[in-house]
């Protein structure tokens, strides 16, 4: 092949690769735009608002508004139940925020719980050091102090009388207080190796860099469950779990190519663990952890028995045998997943004739409100009555919102954006037969049914 004939062959070609960089350029923008558009949207729509805004805000706390506290306690309920209430071998427990400080010195906390920080010289921004790509993000200097160690525990103090107080600490995990009830657990129910406890609780780190939304913040709420187990099952139960986990979020999300596991480097993992996984989720940043799956041996049991001088043994009822349980641990943040959950159900559609709409097409189960009802006009008392009459037969056992404000259009375009899936319209028509109109929320078909069918077709 001459020279020549090469360099005609890239020229053919060159439109071709611009056409691809740009689209790849195009990627990224959407990406970054997918972040700023949940937020916009988790803000204007009552589902995430900044903690003390109208005081300039406060880096790392979040509020959830109307919508989004509804979210959250959906998701919270729905892992519950997968969790806890479908399994036999898995009992839930509240555990507090503070305990004895003691606690977190077993735990390792209070010496290792820690982050690297470096400090910009020019504008003194603190960031993590992975955070940064040899420039700060805020004045584009290069130039940063070596990285430091920082504590991430939130101290706090036990008592009133100034020599009387105690020091403790606002819990960085929430598994610590499964640990601490285990006896309890096994001496009070009738409960017997193998099994877990389960809990959903705050916990709080003192982040030097809280961003992308709720992704990263100081104040968050985890679900744990600790599955205690005899050391010659290990293998089997945390491949079990594994596979649980997986098979949970595969359920919540809808794009299950932005799903994967990513095992911890062997040079990356606990010194007592032996194996740990990841399941994430492609954020628009990257992949982003959900939760992880770790194998703690007898590590946490056996510390707690150590510094509280407590026997934290398990004998088993049948053998006698008397050992440590070894531990599968699931820890997962709820906040992370709820965001998780938004970016996988925001979607923006072209309807034609200039017309679109954003809708959020999340999971059912998880939807702030499973309908809206709709008296198609509001100024018609027979219209509207029979409008309440449905409301209150569905708000017995289904959560639903009632929206009378603006044209059926507009009402459709609020509700596609909180993600309520079902938009029940009560016309004319439904005085007459006793019929309603159903809209579903992701297709927009709409269809006739039977105020007494609605309760089944809704489920």
């Amino acid at each position: 092949m001459t020279f020549a004939y090469r360099i005609l062959n890239f020229v053919h070609l060159l439109p071709i690769v611009l056409v691809m960089i740009y689209n790849l350029d195009m990627l990224d923008v959407e990406k970054n735009d997918l972040l700023e558009k949940v937020t916009s949207l988790a803000k204007r729509r009552g589902i995430i608002y900044p903690n003390s805004e109208i005081y300039g805000g406060i880096g790392g706390f979040y509020d959830y508004g109307p919508v989004g506290v509804e979210m959250k306690n959906n998701l919270k309920r729905y892992w519950w139940k997968d969790m806890v209430d479908r399994r036999e071998n898995v009992v839930g427990i509240d555990g507090t925020i503070i305990t004895h400080p003691k606690v977190w010195e077993a735990s390792g906390h209070v010496e290792n719980f820690g982050d690297e920080v470096v400090e910009c010289k020019k504008c003194h921004q603190r960031y993590r050091p992975e955070d940064i790509e040899g420039k700060c993000p805020k004045c584009g200097s290069s130039d940063f102090t070596e990285p430091r160690s920082y504590n991430m525990l939130f101290e706090t103090e036990v008592g009133v009388l100034e020599g009387a107080k105690m020091k403790a600490y606002l819990r960085g995990e929430a598994c610590q207080t499964i640990y601490l009830d285990f006896k309890n657990v096994v001496d009070s129910t009738r409960m017997q190796v193998p099994f877990g406890i389960a809990q959903i609780g705050k916990a709080f780190r003192n982040e030097i860099t809280p961003g992308k939304l709720t992704y990263r913040s100081r104040e968050f709420e985890q679900w744990d469950m600790q599955f205690f187990v005899h050391p010659d099952e290990m293998e089997k139960w945390f491949k079990y779990w594994m596979d649980e986990r997986m098979r949970f979020y595969k359920e919540l999300y809808r794009k299950h190519e932005n799903l994967r596991f990513r095992q911890h480097p062997k040079e990356k993992l606990v010194f007592y663990a032996k194996d740990a996984y990841d399941v994430e989720y492609l954020a628009p940043w990257g992949w982003a952890e959900n939760e992880g799956i770790h194998w703690r041996s007898d590590y946490d049991l056996t510390q707690h028995s150590k510094f509280s001088g407590k026997d934290l043994s398990y004998t088993d009822p049948k053998s006698g045998e008397k050992y440590i349980p070894w531990i599968v641990e699931t820890s997962g943040g709820v906040d992370r997943t709820l965001l998780m959950l938004l970016f996988d159900a925001y979607e923006e559609e072209d309807l034609g004739d200039g017309n679109s709409r954003t809708v959020l097409k999340i999971h059912k189960d998880i939807a702030a409100y499973k309908a809206a009802i709709f008296p198609l006009v509001s100024n018609k008392e027979d219209i509207t009555k029979k409008a309440r009459d449905v409301f209150e037969l569905l708000s017995e056992d289904i959560k639903v919102i009632w929206d009378d404000r603006g044209n059926i259009g507009k009402r459709y375009r609020y509700q596609d954006e909180i993600g309520t899936p079902f938009c029940i319209t009560i016309d004319y028509e439904s005085l007459e037969n006793n019929t309603v109109t159903v809209r579903e929320r992701d297709s927009m078909k709409q269809e006739r049914i039977k105020i007494e069918d609605l309760r089944e077709y809704l489920s």
